[in-house]
């Protein structure tokens, strides 16, 4: 062990938290529904073809006639790599005493990483009741967020890209009430489970020297960042339906969204605990339904989201200050009801980062592209398959990557990294 300013001591505080903007990057899930996922989200807090609408608006249940249940599925596929970069390792010169008199560097070539990304499915589940023609209740089960991330054992920079996993599942009951033949609200409450998993090692080469000459070098290899910790919280939303005539509807919706204190296994750098809190971000949006012929209909949304809610975070005591930005998404799409049997749907979505200033090759965030179609086939009125289908396609986004402005090493120089998706989704839908 070094005798003064032991390397682990040294930069560990920076170490542990190197990595822990990935967990605040964008990791939003829209993965609500599979009609849904087939427009690409457009005028999804309004249109209430299924009973899905009750998780983006809980005043649009004043839309319905009668109870409207719908069960299913996506599968979310992402394609994340590293397409260039170099790590820059730490290189110890210490005296035989292990008194530290240099920190250099040596240099890996990480371009080519990829298979970062995996495979995950989404569970979703409503039922809207109708209890009169005022006032109706809902029930939603679906997940808002998550992400996962894992490089292999031998990635050369592990500090920055070990294992990230970050879930969470909304149990939510609301209820709505028509003001009149124009106006409804509605409301509820949100029981949300968060789930991380988070694992960083630090690795440094160190080299004893005699008369200031290295003569061997060994590697030095430690876990800094390793937590699996869960937790609940309570948030809410609420939302506002405006029906200029049968054919024409706005919708306004609100959710809060709490942090969430994961409790279990917590250990940044050389300390440990029995929780991390978990800031999920609120989220605003705004949805059009226009049916302009008796075949088409266009929708559209924008979505706001306070991603600017992640201004510190604490791992094992320690607490770290990142730069995020409040951003969201605009969407528009189409649905062509071509007879009895089918109806069909397509849109398109624009998707802003949250990363600003700090981005991380953990989970690599950029402007997103959102190209989906979907249909429905309707086995009987009151009955439908419900298929969506997305192509996600990000940015090549270039950065470089530090511990902290102090520390040359570790650190990485010219990273590019690319994250694309493919997603697919399918439920049945019934009324009765």
């Amino acid at each position: 062990m070094f005798k003064k300013r032991p390397l682990i001591s040294a930069v560990v505080s920076a170490i542990a938290l190197s990595s822990t903007p990935s967990l605040a990057a964008g990791f939003q899930l829209n993965s609500q529904s599979a009609t849904g996922l087939g427009r690409a989200f457009a005028g999804d807090a309004v249109i209430a073809d299924n009973a899905s609408v009750a998780a983006r608006n809980p005043a649009a249940m004043a839309l319905f006639k009668e109870a409207n249940f719908s069960l299913g599925f996506n599968v979310i596929a992402t394609d994340v790599k590293v397409k260039s970069g170099t790590y820059h390792q730490p290189k110890v010169i210490a005296s035989p005493s292990g008194e530290i008199l240099a920190i250099e560097s040596n240099s890996y070539d990480i371009s080519g990483t990829d298979d970062i990304g995996g495979s995950s499915l989404v569970p979703n589940l409503h039922l809207v009741m109708p209890i009169n023609d005022q006032w109706a209740w809902g029930l939603s089960a679906y997940s808002n967020f998550g992400t996962t991330t894992e490089f292999e054992d031998d990635f050369a920079a592990s500090i920055f890209g070990g294992k990230t996993s970050v879930k969470s599942m909304n149990l939510g009951a609301s209820l709505s009430y028509r003001l009149n033949e124009h106006f409804s609200v509605g409301a509820g409450l949100d029981i949300i489970y968060g789930v991380g998993e988070l694992s960083r090692d630090f690795d440094a080469a160190v080299c004893p020297a005699v008369m200031g000459s290295p003569l061997f070098c060994t590697e030095l290899k430690q876990n800094v960042l390793d937590v699996d910790a869960s937790g609940t919280a309570l948030g809410w939303n609420a939302g506002l339906v405006y029906e200029v005539n049968e054919n024409h509807r706005f919708g306004l919706s609100y959710r809060y969204s709490p942090t969430v204190e994961a409790k279990g296994d917590v250990m940044g750098g050389l300390q440990t605990a029995s929780s991390m809190d978990l800031p999920l971000p609120d989220i605003a949006e705004f949805s059009g339904y226009h049916r302009l012929t008796e075949k088409f209909a266009a929708h559209y949304s924008l979505q706001w989201v306070e991603w600017s809610a992640f201004d510190t975070l604490y791992i094992g005591g320690i607490e770290k200050e990142y730069k995020w930005k409040d951003a969201g998404h605009i969407s528009v799409g189409g649905t062509y009801y071509l007879n009895n049997d089918w109806t069909l749907r397509a849109g398109y979505m624009y998707d802003v980062a949250a990363t600003d200033d700090l981005k991380s090759i953990s989970i690599p965030d950029s402007d997103r592209q959102w190209f989906s179609a979907g249909f429905s086939y309707h086995l009987s009125q009151k009955e439908s398959i419900d298929f969506g289908f997305t192509y996600l396609v990000g940015q090549d986004v270039t950065f470089d990557e530090k511990l902290s402005p102090e520390l040359e090493a570790p650190s990485i120089t010219g990273a590019t990294t690319r994250a694309d998706a493919i997603l697919v989704g399918l439920q049945y839908s019934r009324s009765f």
